[in-house]
């Protein structure tokens, strides 16, 4: 018997054999393609801040993936409007100090909006585990909390200068802002 690789049903052979392992590949690398972009849009910035942190994007996006499913698992809630005056005046209290206490201020300011982020429903915890939690509903601030958090923490011979202070206070407010007013203005709309 005579065998040639050139007979039909060998080249049938090679190619369904082929289409077994290209097909199931291509599905896989497409679907993967569609999760990291998807993670990406969804986190912004933060994506890349954990591709750098865990060294691979399949790590970074199994941690990304994880926080979603944590977060969905908490009991996040909006304020009822009694806390959001509460809150705002607060605030505008801290706001009023800074002139005269900046780093009084950024202090009072890190911990008021802490005590937002446990009245929405945010766990007390860690600030990295905090900011994990909070990246997944609210990415674009991260990068501000991040930096404000880490100038409100500052002491020693490395104390933040009185510009930094108040660029803290500046991503403080952005960050009061986006889980106190904004969502206060998504139920004035919806409500007219």
């Amino acid at each position: 018997m005579n065998f040639s690789w050139m007979e039909p049903k060998y080249i049938f052979a090679v190619v369904v054999l082929v289409m077994v392992i290209c097909v199931p590949v291509g599905i896989y690398l497409e679907r993967r393609k569609k999760k990291t972009l998807a993670l990406r849009n969804s986190f912004g910035t933060e994506y890349d801040r954990a591709v750098l942190v865990h060294g691979s994007e399949k790590e970074a996006e199994a941690k990304l993936t994880d926080r979603k499913t944590r977060v969905e698992n908490l009991k996040i809630r909006e304020l009822a409007p009694t806390e959001r005056v509460r809150f705002l005046a607060e605030w505008q209290t801290v706001e009023s100090r800074f002139l005269d206490h900046p780093k009084g201020a950024v202090t009072e300011a890190d911990e008021l909006v802490s005590a937002l982020l446990l009245a929405r429903g945010y766990p007390v915890s860690a600030f990295d585990q905090r900011a994990e939690d909070i990246s997944v509903d609210h990415p674009a601030l991260m990068e501000s909390y991040r930096s404000a958090h880490g100038i409100a923490v500052r002491t020693g011979a490395v104390q933040a200068t009185t510009e930094e202070l108040r660029t803290a206070m500046i991503h403080y407010r952005a960050i009061f802002d986006e889980l106190v007013l904004v969502q206060a203005l998504s139920v004035q709309k919806s409500a007219a």
